[in-house]
Parts: structure tokens; sequence; C-alpha cells
């Protein structure tokens, strides 16, 4: 199967602050990667430069067969195919939810206004959000916002979902509503990597985790070998921060 995501020797630094270090990854069609690690280990920096919010110092990234760390390649246009949902929802305050997901597929895809409405509605009534179509954000819970960033990027059809830390600012109760949603894309074929800190998630819908530590991927694997029988020993510490029984 040819690879959707390939990542060479990915190397990523701010001043003499090295945040990427010779970093690799290959996702397949349908793969759903989790990135967990400590704060400060590289997570959203790593989705940042793939969906090319932020330029990098060597190696390559592939995305459906074309190098897309060319400084020659049209970013715009490759974010058309890429999704991101980020940990601070993002929705634009002046407009209603309904307009916020309809503006990318109006204005960047060229899709009708009433087409675009009916899968932006389509869409909100599939996750719980037709009430709140014409409110505003700040007329929402966290909940309800996160889970209007990520109708937002799924109006687009995206190739690609990149998800960065999407209910860390949300309280505890409202984290499940928002995993629902990315269980559900999951579930249905869509292309995935993101960072989180909820092991329970990653253990029980990624495809392969990835540990990073210092701006290295340190271990990857299959998550029922990443949580049950990691070989590093940093990779073990970390766990026994963040999982009852360290991971057992």
């Amino acid at each position: 199967m040819t690879a959707l995501l390939e990542v060479s020797s990915l190397r990523k630094s701010y001043g003499d602050r090295v945040v990427l270090d010779d970093v690799s990854l290959t996702v397949q069609p349908h793969d759903v990667i989790c990135l967990i690690g400590s704060s400060g280990s590289g997570k959203s920096t790593l989705l940042r430069c793939l969906n090319l919010l932020e330029d990098i110092d060597d190696g390559v990234i592939t995305f459906d067969g074309r190098e897309i760390s060319d400084p020659r390649v049209d970013a715009r246009e490759v974010r058309s195919r890429i999704g991101m949902v980020f940990q601070a929802y993002n929705l634009f305050p002046h407009l209603s939810v309904l307009d916020n997901c309809t503006l990318a597929p109006r204005k960047v895809h060229g899709v009708r206004r009433t087409d675009a409405e009916a899968r932006a509605l389509s869409l909100l009534e599939k996750f719980g959000l037709a009430d709140h179509a014409r409110k505003h954000p700040d007329q929402m819970s966290g909940g309800q916002q996160q889970r209007a960033a990520l109708v937002r990027a799924l109006c687009t059809s995206p190739t690609l979902l990149l998800l960065d830390e999407i209910t860390a600012a949300l309280d505890p109760e409202l984290v499940g509503e928002v995993l629902s949603i990315v269980r559900a894309e999951a579930e249905a074929g869509m292309t995935m990597v993101l960072a989180t800190h909820e092991m329970a998630f990653a253990r029980d819908v990624a495809t392969s985790v990835c540990f990073l530590d210092e701006g290295r991927i340190l271990e990857q694997g299959p998550p029922a070998e990443i949580f049950s029988n990691p070989r590093e020993a940093r990779t073990r510490e970390f766990l026994r921060r963040v999982l009852p029984g360290g991971g057992e």
C-alpha cells in the first residue's frame, strides 16, 4: 500500500533550541496515529510542520506521493486537503457556527453556498449541533465549540485530519463528547494523526502509537505493545506517571 504521508529525517529548531530531531513517520490510508509524550516533547510542532504552518530546517515531507516540504509548494493548496483542529478551537467569533463551517468549502473549494450549507447542516446534525447552527461560538460550551471545530474541518472532506490536543482545554465531563466524534470518524476510515493526553482513547482507537521525547520518536508500535510492553525505559517512566499501574 502506498503511504498517504511520509516524514523522513525531519528537523526543526527555534534558534539554538532543537524541537524536532530526525523524526521519521509513515502514515498509511485509514491509519490513526496517536502522538503521546510530555508537554514540550514536540507533538504540536510536528503537527504544525505536517500542515506547513511551520518551516522545517531539514528532512522531507511527502503527502499523497508529492513532496510538500519543497518551499515552492503552494501551502494553501496542500492545506485545502488537510483538516486541522486546534486545542483552542480557533472558530471565528464574528461568524455563526454554520458560516464557520461553510467558509472554507465556499472560498477555498468553490462549493456553492447551498451545497456547502447542506453538508454542514448534515454534519452538525450528526454530531448533535443542529440547534446551534445559527449561534456564535461564545454562545456555546467549550465541548460544543470543539465539536463545531471538528465539523468545520470535516466540511472540506479532508484526506488527512490532524488533531492537536483537542481535549486539553475542556472540562473532564466534556472530553467524552468530543472524543466520540473522533472515534466515529476513525471507525469510518478517516486517516488521522493526533497529539493526545487521553491514553485510554489512544489504546482503544489508534492503529499505532508514537512516544515522543525531547523532539524524537523514541518508540513506535501498536497500542497493545506500547502500553503493555514498552521497550524504552523513558517510555515506561512516562506511562508510570500517566497511567494507573504504569500501563500494565
